[in-house]
């Protein structure tokens, strides 16, 4: 910058000045490509360890006809219903309560309570280590005082989606999706993490975190219904096209449960965030999450490229944070 102004207070005509700002726009770009390079590197190594008991060379034909099928429901998201379940209906009720600056605790505890499954869930994460509790907590309103509004909010979304992704049926969907669920759980927590730098909500990055991977259970189950006997196309390159469709199809089946537009625009970008900060949150989390589940299946090691190089000091920590992360 300083020899810049030198150069201008010496009356130095612009063409230096367009030089160097075209070399940084060189820099910049390149800068992108690298980084479009090594997500599209992890993404590879990710399908491949996903589905390297069921991964199998499948027809042109049959590939084209499972993308085709996946495309088909992002354009009317309701055909996917038969495949996925929705969210149950306790959850948006009282997401929309905690919106509502009035609601007491006693309301909420009195909402939660109608789910015996929730009502555990709520209290087991109030004991947890992070909350440093030195009495164990026994009820229902002093779990949801100590969780607070967006821990409370973050859990509720936890649990709703847990039974989306992780239950399945039977077949190769079913194992995958335990991985596929640790994936989101890590994915969402990483958002949320770096979010706030990225002036973005920390509970949508948290939602489209969750969220991302609807899609993509959606259609895995629809490759493994048109390969059958529990297998899926192994193909790197499909599998890349495969979780950029399944994103695409999370955002319309977000869409048609209604979640806020900003998430569904977060997940459909995540690709290619551009400015918006919550398609960066999201793209940032969705890469830690990968990464660290790679680690922890030592399919990466510490020192691999994809691990060191484009991540910033605060990325690297969090990705330590995302260690044996339980929901």
């Amino acid at each position: 910058m300083k020899n810049w102004i030198n150069r201008f207070l010496s009356g130095s005509d612009e063409k230096g000045a367009q030089t160097e700002a075209s070399a940084g726009r060189d820099d910049a770009h390149e800068a992108k490509e690298r980084a479009h390079g090594q997500t599209a590197e992890i993404n590879a190594v990710y399908y491949r360890w996903l589905t390297a008991s069921a991964g199998r060379s499948v027809s042109a034909e049959i590939q084209q006809k499972i993308l085709d099928e996946v495309r088909g429901m992002t354009t009317s998201p309701g055909e996917a219903e038969g495949l996925v379940p929705r969210v149950p209906g306790l959850i948006p009720r009282l997401l929309d309560t905690l919106r509502d600056d009035g609601a007491s605790t006693a309301d909420l505890s009195r909402m939660v309570a109608q789910d015996l499954v929730l009502a555990a869930d709520v209290i087991r994460e109030a004991n947890t280590a992070y909350y440093q509790v030195s009495n164990p907590i026994q009820t229902i309103e002093a779990a949801i005082m100590m969780l607070g509004q967006n821990g409370l909010r973050m859990l509720l979304t936890r649990v709703a989606f847990r039974s989306i992704i992780k239950t399945q049926p039977e077949g190769f969907v079913r194992h995958a999706g335990s991985h596929i669920w640790g994936q989101s759980e890590k994915c969402a927590f990483a958002a949320a993490l770096v979010a706030p730098g990225l002036s973005a909500g920390v509970f949508e990055s948290y939602l489209a975190g969750l969220m991302q991977n609807v899609g993509f259970i959606v259609a895995l189950r629809v490759a493994e219904r048109e390969c059958q006997n529990g297998k899926v196309p192994g193909s790197s390159e499909f599998g890349a096209t495969l979780l950029a469709c399944g994103r695409d199809l999370s955002a319309s089946i977000a869409r048609h449960w209604d979640f806020p537009e900003a998430v569904a625009e977060a997940i459909e970008n995540v690709g290619d965030p551009g400015d918006t900060g919550l398609a960066k949150a999201l793209s940032v989390g969705d890469r830690l999450a990968k990464l660290r589940v790679l680690l922890d299946a030592d399919v990466l090691a510490e020192d691999d490229e994809l691990v060191t190089e484009g991540l910033t000091d605060f990325q690297r920590r969090c990705l330590g944070k995302l260690y044996n992360l339980e929901g």
